[in-house]
């Protein structure tokens, strides 16, 4: 059978057929993460990711291509985990963008938009890495361009186009030696490998490995993770604007001219959390609201509104809040009713760290690191809940930065994002914050602060591996040191002994020692006396941070 032309409903079921391929995919993916470490992740992030594309695509009933990629685009944004998240996200970005203005595309146009996706995802990474999902994509959308001005069935350019991204993707360890060294191929782009096969498989009517019975939802996938709602983070009568509102506007000929730019500021007047997607004949709204008529008022100028949908948040969140409370840790403190000059939003894992970073200024924390990273969405819904004029976002976690970034920008309000990737970096930048300095000066100090803590953690190795030279058996003992793997050992204490002798000199003052789950109090005990028989100037601090699979998280100054 020959497919010279795509539509919207083919494109929208290659997209539900790829989610759930790369669902199907998703532990081997994880698996694939070239550090030993228990946060293998790439799977996960990039599989909530591509599910909020997917249902997204799904809520979207068209034939108009460029219609659904609209959707797919916005659905990916908002649900972007990670930087394999993000990265996933600017790939159909791009591609969406190509094709929005068309009903239908050819083999031409699908080649061209995958290459427009790239060129998106590159631009999006300030310093891009070959040997990841990028080089996969860019090998890919190269071979797709060059069959297709010979080949015009999209299904033969698509097979072709997989069979480069799977040669790419063998060819990674040539490109990056520490997944040469590990023996793997990188994860992120072995996960895109599993959406273009979904994809191919669709379009060609052929049944994938395993038939799942329905697209899970984001919140049974979320709840699966055991990461609490983003509702959790604030308090019910902290909501300033109380009625989600999202509605399309038909455009009509005898109505307003639409300029999505003016569209949008006038509506950032009516509330906040606003996003606003549009193509020749219609617009697309999400607002946050506290008067929803004059938000629909005021779009009826632009044509006749459809697909209304306004719900009660506060009654929502208070629904929500309830089936949390026992498990739920306490909400942070309500604003006072005048902005404050700055907010913090925090991620860390682990109550004790929590109320740490509270402790120390934070204004609303978000759980979230290793095994499951906040979504662009959780963190502008953290944004939008701080009353400060300007909010400063410490991801502390490398695998959060990129999410943090996208969420900067699709927020309406003033936010600096430090890209602290350890908690004893944003520690140590939330102490710097001076309430009367500027934004500028406040920045500035921040990535100052962060330059000058060194950052160690304790964890354990959940596969053989060998590293830089250091042979790692499962089980073993890890110590990193700002990140990298620098030692082993059988004993957790052990481990801790050795890392802080490779971690502080003689110019060292404090050393902050944040106690995990998996360490004991007399364990604890040892490690503190170790330090201060070792280090006789040095100020010892002891947190209990209660956080998951790292036993100790260590902070010299």
């Amino acid at each position: 059978m020959s497919i010279r032309n795509l539509d919207g409903r083919s494109f929208a079921k290659m997209i539900l057929a790829g989610a759930h391929h790369l669902s199907q995919n998703a532990q081997i993916v994880d698996a694939l993460n070239v550090f030993p470490v228990p946060d293998g992740d790439t799977g996960t992030n990039m599989n909530l990711s591509m599910t909020s594309g997917a249902k997204a695509v799904e809520e979207t009933n068209t034939a108009h291509i460029g219609k659904v990629g609209v959707a797919l685009s916005k659905g990916l944004l908002m649900g972007a985990r990670g930087n394999s998240g993000v990265i996933l996200s600017q790939l159909f970005r791009g591609f969406s963008k190509h094709i929005e203005q068309k009903e239908t595309i050819d083999a031409k146009e699908f080649a061209l938009a995958l290459q427009a996706g790239v060129d998106t995802a590159y631009k999006a990474v300030m310093k891009p890495i070959e040997g990841t999902i990028l080089t996969v994509a860019k090998d890919a959308a190269k071979k797709a361009v060059a069959v297709s001005a010979a080949e015009d069935q999209i299904d033969r350019v698509l097979e072709l186009t997989i069979e480069e991204a799977r040669a790419s993707l063998d060819r990674t360890p040539d490109l990056l030696p520490v997944l040469k060294e590990v023996g793997v191929v990188d994860s992120g782009g072995k996960g895109l490998l599993c959406v273009y096969e979904g994809f191919l498989a669709s379009l060609r009517g052929e049944e994938l490995p395993s038939k799942a019975a329905s697209l899970p939802t984001l919140k049974e996938l979320v709840s699966a993770e055991h990461h609490k709602s983003a509702q959790s983070h604030m308090n019910t009568e902290d909501i300033e604007f109380g009625y989600c509102t999202e509605f399309m506007v038909k455009f009509e000929e005898d109505k307003q001219s639409f300029d999505e730019n003016a569209f949008r500021e006038d509506l950032s007047e009516f509330g906040d959390s606003l996003l606003v997607v549009s193509d020749e004949t219609l617009a697309k709204v999400h607002i946050h609201a506290e008067h929803p008529g004059n938000v629909l008022s005021y779009a009826q100028r632009y044509g006749s509104l459809i697909n209304m949908k306004i719900e009660n948040m506060r009654e929502q969140h208070s629904s929500i809040v309830n089936e949390e409370r026992e498990q739920a840790p306490a909400a942070p403190k309500a604003p006072t009713a005048e902005k404050q000059r700055f907010g913090v939003v925090s991620v860390a894992m682990g109550e004790g760290i929590a109320d740490l970073f509270k402790s120390i200024g934070a204004s609303v924390v978000i759980e979230g690191g290793q095994t499951m990273n906040p979504s662009t969405e959780d963190i502008v819904t953290a944004i939008e809940s701080v009353h400060a004029e300007t909010v400063f976002i410490l991801p502390n976690n490398s695998n959060i930065v990129m999410a943090a970034k996208q969420a900067a920008t699709v927020s309406s309000r003033d936010v600096v994002v430090i890209p602290t990737k350890t908690v004893p970096q944003g520690m140590s930048a939330l102490l710097s914050l001076n309430e009367a300095a500027s934004n500028e000066d406040n920045e500035r100090a921040m990535l100052e602060a962060i330059d000058h803590v060194k950052s160690g953690q304790i964890t354990f190795a959940v596969r053989d591996t060998q590293i830089d030279g250091i042979d790692i058996a499962k089980g073993d003992y890890m110590g990193l040191f700002n990140g990298k793997i620098t030692l082993t050992a059988k004993n957790q204490l052990d481990a801790a002994k050795e890392l802080l002798t490779k971690m502080v000199t003689e110019d060292d003052e404090i050393v902050t020692v944040i106690k995990g789950e998996d360490a004991s109090s007399d364990e604890l005990d040892a490690l503190e006396a170790f330090i201060e028989e070792t280090f006789e100037d040095v100020e010892v601090e002891v947190h209990d941070g209660k956080q998951p699979l790292y036993s100790y998280i260590l902070a010299v100054e």
